[in-house]
């Protein structure tokens, strides 16, 4: 099976302690955050855990503790957007990140790691031009590292507006523009555009629409075939596959302007202050109250076959 991390907060930039002691005790409890008497309970054992996957604008406070990956398929997206701290406040330099993707690359192997430059907005700060030169700046840093680039258009999502109220949607037409200058620049480095819940519309010009996560993007980082059940996206549009991820919402501390996973600054940081990196949860810790579902778990690596990378 498949454990996410990345959907709703970034565990290696803020939590990377408690993500390593529960690879060391072997499970985890995620609350519904929908229901949060109810708690599933996964176990974190690569006999059952064939792949983690990570979403993150910093990975170097995982470093540390690689070693407890190393029996674990992994695959890494890792966020380098070129906007300032008025826009993605405590997220680190933008130099050390390249440093740090080139690293992790290494130590994880290039069909593993993959570049997000997203959500793409424009102002009058950030303009066409703008995004043009630092994507072929961070493309250039990175040729050798990566053959994947996603990128998305923001999404004007409730949370976006309050937090981000100035922030306007990217017409078709610059969509259009834009994407078709991000895929010539991105092949020249030895990279496929992949286009995050945006449709077909780039398709046409290099662009992969096919989804940004896909099982065979998993199968690929660890050189086996997965027999994975059937699952949709979160989206109707997204036909990443996404499932069991552990992270809890409004806990994400880089306090982008953009972030859907967030409420406000002030929410995010009273739940910060709850955690504790000995928990089994992310938040907290057991409720007298909680209803505990141990999560069915088994391998999905097709014993039958293996791919030929």
């Amino acid at each position: 099976m498949i454990i996410n991390t990345g959907q709703r907060t970034d565990i290696p930039a803020f939590y990377s302690e408690w993500f390593a002691n529960r690879l060391k005790e072997g499970f985890v409890c995620v609350r519904n955050p929908y229901d949060p008497k109810q708690v599933s309970r996964y176990r974190l054992d690569p006999s059952v855990v064939d792949v983690i996957g990570f979403c993150t604008k910093n990975p170097a406070p995982m470093f540390p503790y690689m070693d407890l990956l190393k029996d674990y398929g992994q695959y890494w997206f890792v966020t380098i957007t070129p906007y300032g701290r008025d826009i993605e406040p405590n997220v680190p330099d933008k130099h050390k990140l390249l440093d740090d993707f080139r690293k992790l690359s290494d130590i994880a192997g290039i069909d593993s790691v993959g570049w997000r430059y997203d959500p793409i907005f424009i102002s009058d700060r950030y303009s066409p031009d703008y995004h043009i030169r630092a994507f072929e700046q961070i493309a250039a840093a990175l040729d050798g590292y990566t053959e994947t680039v996603v990128i998305s258009f923001i999404d004007l999502y409730p949370k976006v507006r309050r937090n981000f109220p100035e922030a306007q949607e990217v017409s078709p037409e610059m969509q259009l523009e834009l994407g078709k200058r991000l895929i010539d620049i991105a092949g020249a480095h030895g990279m496929t555009v992949r286009p995050c819940a945006e449709g077909d519309l780039l398709a046409a010009y290099g662009a992969d629409c096919s989804g940004c996560m896909k099982i065979s993007d998993y199968e690929k980082a660890i050189g086996q075939r997965l027999n994975a059940p059937k699952k949709k996206g979160a989206r109707a549009e997204c036909a990443c596959y996404l499932s069991c991820d552990i992270g809890a919402y409004n806990t994400c501390r880089h306090l982008c302007r953009y972030c859907y996973a967030n409420a406000e600054p002030e929410k995010v940081l009273a739940q910060s202050r709850l955690h504790d990196p000995a928990s089994p949860f992310l938040i907290g810790n057991y409720r007298p109250d909680d209803r505990i579902h141990d999560v069915p778990q088994k391998s999905w690596i097709s014993r039958q076959t293996s791919m030929q990378i």
